[in-house]
């Protein structure tokens, strides 16, 4: 169930990778490849790509394999990413802070 706050719609996590599922078996029937044909680029089994295509399960390495395969991975370079400075104070606050080497317990 999506949820709206501000009129903006927030996806669960169920809802995010079934939108991105549709947009791969899209992409891919938009340029013409079979499952075969897209499985066998991509280097994954036609069963996992099926699997991924029908219900969004799969490993994040098979995504990035498949959407590789349809010329589209750069869309992901600025998946988060820290936020831009939008002041100088926010630019030495993001240069005092050393981002940690692992997290707290």
């Amino acid at each position: 169930m999506s949820i709206t706050i501000n009129n903006v719609s927030i996806q669960t996590p169920d809802e995010a990778t079934r939108e991105l599922a549709d947009r791969v078996k899209r992409l891919r029937l938009m340029q013409g490849f079979k499952r075969e044909t897209l499985a066998q680029r991509a280097g994954v089994t036609v069963a996992s790509l099926k699997r991924f295509e029908t219900t969004g399960k799969g490993s994040l390495e098979l995504l990035l394999k498949v959407v590789f395969a349809l010329g589209r991975l750069n869309e992901f370079a600025d998946l988060l990413q820290p936020p831009l400075a939008r002041s100088m104070a926010d630019i030495e606050r993001q240069s005092q802070h050393a981002v940690p080497k692992r997290g707290r317990r």
